[in-house]
């Protein structure tokens, strides 16, 4: 029997991100600065609010959208901290921010059409876009200090150009876009039939005043779709939470495909969501600020070439000097050093390397010291 599969699945590997983090942790004796995961733990607050909702028995289904309170909830945090109006019934309570994007995508591509991605990149939207049957068009902005070039972008777009995925802050290079980048954009994109996916997980973790969102611009409103998570700025990676706003036409569309896939985020967990919005992250934006300042110190101080990220927690480090490919250099740092970060290759970008700063401040001294020791032996 000749059995075959889907095609869209047999052209994605997985993640090599996750690859190379267990090849790490399965490393004797490695410090491991490689996972984008807080660690802290999530808030005694919001852990309370899941316990109650348990001893009151919500565990039964809830509205596939979200709870009423949850979608309110959702909706006059993102009017009050970010300035965005979208109403309960523009929203959709996802689990996690990658549910958010594989049902945009999913909703708006058909086979063939193409996806602009600013590289660097996290490596999902590539693979989403190709299970969806979309293809995947890089847009380097090495050269423009991780910025969008408005002539490479004009380069990008084609007549089946159908949607771009914008990152701010950045995974891998914690850069933030400029409003003169996003202008740009929105000039160029204005009176085209594109969508634009804002990945903005980051946001709360921002380190610098006059942060802009591309979402900001809503004459395109009909063509913005928001992605969020309770992730990062909540330490709440394990419980899957995210969110996506979008004008109610497209998300009369997305929750289709929200409603076959997952029916719905568990009900339980929808309390902890609420409790999560009213809590303070100004004390997890510190933490980070100061381990940002620590190892962007530390890196220029060994001579290498970073640029100071502006928010998320991530360094995305140069290292071509070295004449390695960015695998070759972080397998043979992992082997010498037994210190691991993340290949740049792996963001569609070579010649770099990713540090996490979300370890503990022992962690990433102990890190950092290896480094420094191993490229001693350079």
């Amino acid at each position: 029997m000749d059995l075959t599969f889907n095609r869209a699945v047999l052209g994605v590997e997985l993640s090599g991100i996750r690859r190379f983090t267990f090849l790490v942790r399965d490393t004797p004796g490695a410090c491991a600065l490689t996972i984008g995961e807080p660690d802290q733990n999530t808030p005694e607050a919001i852990k309370e609010a899941a316990k109650a909702a348990l001893d009151a028995n919500d565990t039964h289904y809830p509205p596939g959208n979200g709870y009423p309170y949850m979608l309110e909830a959702i909706s006059k945090f993102e009017a009050r901290a970010h300035g965005l109006h979208y109403s309960p019934d523009e929203i959709i309570l996802t689990i996690g921010a990658t549910e958010s994007l594989f049902i945009a995508l999913s909703t708006v591509l058909n086979p063939g059409d193409e996806v602009i991605i600013p590289t660097p990149a996290f490596s999902l939207y590539e693979s989403i876009t190709r299970l969806c049957r979309g293809v995947p068009v890089p847009l380097p902005t090495e050269d423009h200090r991780f910025q969008i070039g408005p002539g490479a972008l004009r380069a990008a777009v084609s007549p089946r150009t159908k949607a771009i995925v914008l990152t701010s802050p950045n995974n891998p290079t914690g850069c933030i876009y400029t409003r003169e980048t996003l202008d740009a954009v929105h000039d160029i994109l204005k009176d085209k039939p594109i969508f634009v996916l804002c990945d903005d997980v980051y946001r709360t973790l921002v380190y610098t005043d006059g942060y802009h969102s591309f979402s900001e611009y809503q004459d395109m409103r009909d063509r913005i779709i928001v992605i969020q998570s309770f992730s990062k700025p909540y330490a709440m990676t394990g419980w899957r939470l995210g969110y996506c706003l979008a004008d109610a036409p497209v998300r009369d569309r997305m929750q289709i495909f929200h409603q076959y896939s997952v029916v719905s985020a568990p009900a339980f967990v929808q309390p902890a969501c609420a409790a999560a919005l009213e809590s303070d992250t100004a004390p997890m934006v510190e933490l980070f600020r100061r381990r940002r300042d620590y190892v962007y110190r530390r890196l220029t101080d060994m001579g290498l070439e970073v640029q100071e990220p502006e928010g998320a927690f991530y360094m995305f480090i140069n290292i071509k000097p070295f004449g390695m490919d960015s695998l070759r250099f972080c397998e043979k740092m992992l082997r010498e050093g037994l210190v691991g970060v993340i290949p740049g290759v792996y963001f569609g970008t070579e010649g770099y390397m990713r540090l996490s700063y979300c370890y503990s401040d022992g962690d990433l001294k102990e890190g950092l010291d290896r480094i420094e020791a191993f490229l001693k032996t350079l």
